[in-house]
C-alpha cells in the first residue's frame, strides 16, 4: 500500500500556470525572481507542428475528456464516488496519448487539471463526512491504467496528507516513488508537476502545521530531491526521443519544458527548515551532482543558472568552493560565462546592499575562489571566444570594486590576466571590444577618479588591443568621467599617462580613417580633448611648465586636422601661466635658475604657433600671436611683444591671400596694438606705419576707406600720455576721405549713381569722436564742412537710396544736438556746429 499527499488550501491556484503569481524568495526581491512554478505559461509558448493531424487529435481527446467530465460530475453530484473514479480514469485516459506536441499536450493537461481540481475539492468534503479517506487512497489504486491511477493517487494523496491520518512523509515518499511507472518523458513530466504542485503546501517545514516527531524538514527535502531528480533524468532523455532531423525541435520543446523541471528547486528554496548547513551538506551537493552526471549542456546551463537565483546569497557565499568546483566539470558548451556573471551579480549586490556582509567575503576569501574558478574554466573550454573570457573577467571586476574597492592589486590582477588572453588574438570582433570597453569603463565609474585608473599598470596595456575606432569611443569614455567629476590632473607624470590612454583622439593612428568620419563627431572630439587641455592644472608654476610641455608633445603628433583644436587652448592655458608668474614676479624677485618665467614660456609659445603655419591656417595663428603679444606686452617684454607682432605681420603679408581675411586679420592687428603700451616710440612708430601701409592695400575701397580711419585711433590713446598725434590722427581721416570720394566716383563709372553716403557718415563719426577728445586738428569748419557734403550728397539725383545711412545720419545729428543742450564746456563747444 502507498501514501499520499495533496490537499491544497486554495486549489484554484494549483494550475495557474498563466496567471502571473510574485513569488518572493528569500534574500531576493520579488522582482528578480527567476523561477516560478506559476509561470510556465507552456500553453502559450510550446511549439507546435501546426499539422492537422494534431489539432484533429487534441480535438477528438478535449471532446473525449469533456464527455468522461460531464459523466464524473453527474457522478458525484449524485454522490456516486464508484462512478465517479470510474469516469475520471476514463477522462485521464486521454492524457496518456502521444501524439501530441508539447503546446497541445498542455492545453489537454491544463482541461484535465480543471476538472481534478473538482474532483479533489469533492475528495475533501467526502473525507470530512463518512467516507474513509485511506479506503478512498486505495480504491482510486484499481484503476485501470497507470497514468490515470497515478494521477488520481496524487489527487487523493493531497487530501490524505491533510487529513493527518498518515505521516505526511510516508505517502510523500509513496507517491514519488509510485510515479517512477511513468518513464515516458513528456506524461511523466506533467504527472511529477501535478504532483509538485498539489502537495508543495503540505511538505513537513519548520512551522508547517505537517511538521511533527515523524515529519521532518530532511523529509521535505529527501521528497523534493528525489521528484527533481526523476524529472530531470526524463527531461534529459527526451534529446533522444525521435528522428535526428528533427532534434531541432526537440531541443525547442525541451527549452520550454524547463520550467518543469526547474520548478522543484524553486520549492526547495521555500523550504525554511533549509538552513546553511542543511544546504551545504545535503542539498547542494545532491543538486550538483544530478546536474554533472546529466552532460546534458541545456540542462547544465539551466539548472546552474536556478540554483544561483534561488537559493540565499548567503548560502553561495559559505559554498562557494563547492558551486564553483563544479563549473569545470560541466560539458564545454556550456554557456559557463554567463551563470558566473549571474552568481558575481548576485554576490556583487548582496556586497552592496549592507557594509556588515563584506567581512564574510574576506573570511571565505571569494576573489581568490573566484579568479581560480574563472581560470580553471577558461583553461578547461579552450575554443571559448574571447568576448565569453573578457565577459568573465569583467563581471569578476564589478564583483571586487563593490567587495573590495581598496584593493587595486585585485583590479590591476583582473587587468592582466585580462590582458594574457586576448594577447596574440589578432583583431578581436565587435563584441569583445564591447566587454573590453565595459571592463576598462568599471573602475571609472567606480572611483570617479581617473587619478585611480593612472595607478592600474595594466590598463593601458588593456587598451591597446581596442581597435581604432573602439580606442576613440574609451578615450571619450574617459575624457567625459574627467570632465563630469572635475578631476585635475596635476601632475606632469600623470598628464602624459592620461594622454598615452587617450591617444586615438589627439593624434592619427596608423589605420585611422578620418576620412569616414562624421565631421561633426570629429569636431566634438577634438573639442572635448581641448576642454580637457583647459582643465589641467597645478599651483606650482614648475609643474605646471612641465604639465604644458608635456601635453604640448603629444599634441604635435596630432597632424593637420588636429592642430587647430588642440593648439589653442594649449596656448591660452600657457598664458595664464605667464599672467600667474608675472603677478608672482612683481611681489618676489625673478630667480635667474627659475625655467618657468614668461621668457621661457614665450618661446615654447613661439615655437608652438610655428606648426600651425604646416597646417596651414593662418587666420588662427595670426592671432594666436596678436594674443601672446598683449601678454608680453603685460609683462613688460617689449623684444618679445615687438617678435610676436612681426610674426603676425609675416603671415599677414605672405599667408592670408582672401581679402575678408584681410580685412578681419587687419582688425585685429589695429586693435592690438593700439591696446600695447611697452613699445617705444621707434617700434610703435614702425608697427603703426606697416598697420596703415596694410589698410591702403586693401582690395575694395569701402574696406581701405575703414581700415585707415580705423588707423587714426593708433595715433590717439586716451589712457597713454604722449600717444595723442592730432596731425597724424588728422592725416589719416583726410586719406579716409579721399578714398571715400574715389569710392563715390567709382560707383559713379560703374552704376551710373553715387552711391550710398555711408562712408561719409562713418568719417564723419570719427571727426565728432576726436573733437570730442580734444583733439586742437579737428575743427568745427572741418565738421561742419562734412555736415554740408553728406546732406548734399544725400540731395543728389544721383544718389543711391540707403534707409540705414539715412536713420545713421539722422541719429548723428541728434548725438551733436543733444551735446549743445548739455550746456557748460560740452554745449558751448558744440554750439558752433550748425545742424
Amino acid at each position: 500500500m502507498s501514501k499520499t499527499k495533496s490537499g491544497l488550501s486554495n486549489p484554484i491556484q494549483v494550475h495557474n500556470y498563466t496567471s502571473p503569481v510574485t513569488v518572493v524568495y528569500r534574500n531576493k526581491p520579488a522582482t528578480q525572481n527567476h523561477i516560478d512554478p506559476q509561470k510556465t505559461k507552456i500553453g502559450h509558448t510550446m511549439i507546435s507542428d501546426g499539422g492537422e493531424d494534431e489539432e484533429k487529435w487534441l480535438t477528438a481527446g478535449i471532446a473525449g475528456l469533456q464527455q468522461n467530465a460531464f459523466y464524473m460530475h453527474r457522478a458525484l453530484d449524485s454522490n456516486n464516488i464508484k462512478d465517479a473514479l470510474k469516469y475520471s480514469a476514463q477522462m485521464l485516459s486521454e492524457l496518456r496519448t502521444s501524439r501530441l506536441s508539447p503546446h497541445k499536450y498542455y492545453e489537454l493537461y491544463m482541461r484535465a487539471f480543471d476538472e481534478l481540481r473538482k474532483l479533489e475539492i469533492f475528495f475533501k468534503e467526502e473525507s470530512n463526512r463518512s467516507c474513509s479517506i485511506i479506503e478512498l487512497y486505495e480504491l482510486v489504486q484499481h484503476a485501470g491504467n497507470i497514468l490515470p491511477r497515478l494521477y488520481l493517487l496524487c489527487t487523493v494523496g493531497s487530501v490524505y496528507i491533510r487529513s493527518k491520518e498518515a505521516p505526511a512523509k510516508d505517502i510523500l515518499k509513496d507517491l514519488v516513488e509510485m510515479c517512477r511507472g511513468i518513464q515516458h518523458p513528456l506524461r511523466g513530466l506533467f504527472l511529477r508537476s501535478y504532483l509538485s504542485q498539489v502537495s508543495r503546501d503540505k511538505l513537513p517545514d519548520i512551522g508547517s502545521e505537517y511538521e511533527g516527531d515523524e515529519n521532518t524538514v530532511m523529509d521535505a527535502v529527501e521528497f523534493v530531491l528525489q521528484n527533481f531528480t526523476e524529472m530531470n533524468k526524463l527531461w534529459v532523455r527526451m534529446q533522444h526521443q525521435g528522428p535526428v532531423r528533427e532534434k531541432e525541435k526537440r531541443e525547442k520543446e525541451r527549452n520550454e519544458l524547463r520550467d518543469l523541471v526547474g520548478k522543484n528547486l524553486h520549492v526547495l528554496g521555500q523550504i525554511e527548515g533549509i538552513d546553511l548547513e542543511l544546504y551545504r551538506d545535503v542539498v547542494l551537493p545532491r543538486v550538483l551532482e544530478q546536474v554533472v552526471n546529466c552532460k546534458d549542456d541545456l540542462a547544465q546551463y539551466y539548472l546552474m543558472d536556478c540554483i544561483i537565483q534561488v537559493f540565499p546569497d548567503e548560502y553561495h557565499l559559505q559554498t562557494l568552493e563547492t558551486l564553483l568546483g563544479a563549473c569545470p566539470q560541466l560539458q564545454p558548451s556550456v554557456d559557463i560565462k554567463t551563470v558566473l556573471s549571474g552568481l558575481m551579480e548576485r554576490l556583487s549586490n548582496y556586497a552592496a546592499s549592507s557594509t556588515e556582509v563584506l567581512p564574510e567575503f574576506v573570511q571565505v576569501e571569494a576573489f581568490a575562489k573566484l579568479n581560480n574558478a574563472i581560470g580553471q574554466v577558461i583553461e578547461a573550454q579552450a575554443d571559448m571566444p574571447v568576448f565569453g573570457a573578457v565577459a568573465l573577467y569583467s563581471s569578476l571586476l564589478t564583483f571586487t570594486l563593490h567587495v573590495h574597492p581598496d584593493r587595486l592589486d585585485y583590479v590591476d590582477q583582473i587587468l592582466g590576466a585580462c590582458v594574457s588572453k586576448i594577447a596574440g588574438k589578432g583583431k578581436l570582433e565587435a563584441k569583445a571590444t564591447k566587454q573590453i570597453v565595459a571592463l576598462l569603463s568599471a573602475p571609472l565609474e567606480k572611483y570617479n577618479d581617473i587619478d585611480t585608473a593612472l595607478k592600474l599598470s595594466n590598463y593601458p596595456l588593456v587598451m591597446e588591443y581596442l581597435d581604432d575606432r573602439t580606442n576613440k569611443v574609451m578615450s571619450n569614455v574617459i575624457i567625459q568621467s574627467i570632465m563630469k567629476n572635475k578631476t585635475h590632473i596635476s601632475t606632469a607624470d600623470k598628464v602624459g599617462a592620461l594622454f598615452e590612454l587617450i591617444k586615438g583622439l589627439i593624434k592619427d593612428l596608423d589605420a585611422d580613417n578620418d576620412d569616414e568620419m562624421d565631421e561633426d563627431d570629429f569636431k566634438e572630439e577634438q573639442n572635448s580633448v581641448a576642454r580637457l587641455i583647459q582643465m589641467l592644472y597645478n599651483n606650482d608654476p614648475e609643474e605646471m611648465l612641465k604639465i604644458i610641455c608635456t601635453v604640448r608633445k603629444h599634441i604635435l603628433t596630432g597632424g593637420p586636422k588636429r592642430l587647430p583644436f588642440t593648439v589653442p587652448p594649449l596656448i591660452y592655458n600657457a598664458l595664464k601661466l605667464v599672467r600667474r608668474v608675472q603677478s608672482q614676479d612683481d611681489n618676489v624677485s625673478e630667480e635667474e635658475t627659475a625655467s618657468a618665467t614668461p621668457k621661457k614660456i614665450f618661446q615654447i609659445l613661439n615655437q608652438t604657433i610655428e606648426t600651425l603655419s604646416m597646417v596651414p591656417v593662418p587666420d588662427l595663428a595670426l592671432r594666436l600671436y596678436l594674443e601672446c603679444a598683449e601678454a608680453a606686452n603685460d609683462c613688460d617684454l617689449e623684444p618679445v611683444a615687438y617678435e610676436f607682432f612681426t610674426q603676425a605681420y609675416i603671415l599677414y603679408e605672405e599667408e592670408i591671400s582672401d581679402s575678408k581675411a584681410q580685412v578681419t586679420a587687419l582688425y585685429l592687428i589695429i586693435g592690438t596694438l593700439q591696446r600695447m603700451h611697452t613699445f617705444g616710440v621707434e617700434n610703435r612708430d614702425t608697427l603703426t606705419h606697416k598697420a596703415t601701409g596694410y589698410s591702403a592695400k586693401l582690395l575694395k575701397k569701402p574696406d581701405q576707406c575703414r581700415a585707415v580711419y580705423a588707423c587714426s585711433h593708433l595715433f590717439w590713446v586716451e589712457d597713454q600720455d604722449g600717444v595723442k598725434d592730432g596731425e597724424r590722427v588728422l592725416l589719416c581721416l583726410k586719406r579716409a576721405l579721399r578714398i571715400a570720394n574715389a569710392a563715390q566716383q567709382m560707383a559713379n563709372v560703374t552704376k551710373g549713381s553715387s552711391g550710398s553716403v555711408m562712408l561719409f557718415i562713418e568719417i564723419l563719426n570719427k571727426y565728432l569722436y576726436f573733437f570730442e577728445k580734444g583733439n586742437a586738428q579737428i575743427t568745427v569748419a572741418s565738421i561742419q564742412g562734412l555736415i554740408e557734403l553728406v546732406t548734399t550728397e544725400m540731395q543728389s539725383d544721383t544718389s543711391t537710396s540707403d534707409p540705414a545711412a539715412d536713420a545713421f545720419f539722422a541719429s548723428t545729428i541728434r548725438y551733436i544736438q543733444s551735446q549743445k543742450d548739455k550746456g557748460g564746456a560740452t554745449g558751448e563747444k558744440f554750439e558752433a556746429i550748425k545742424v
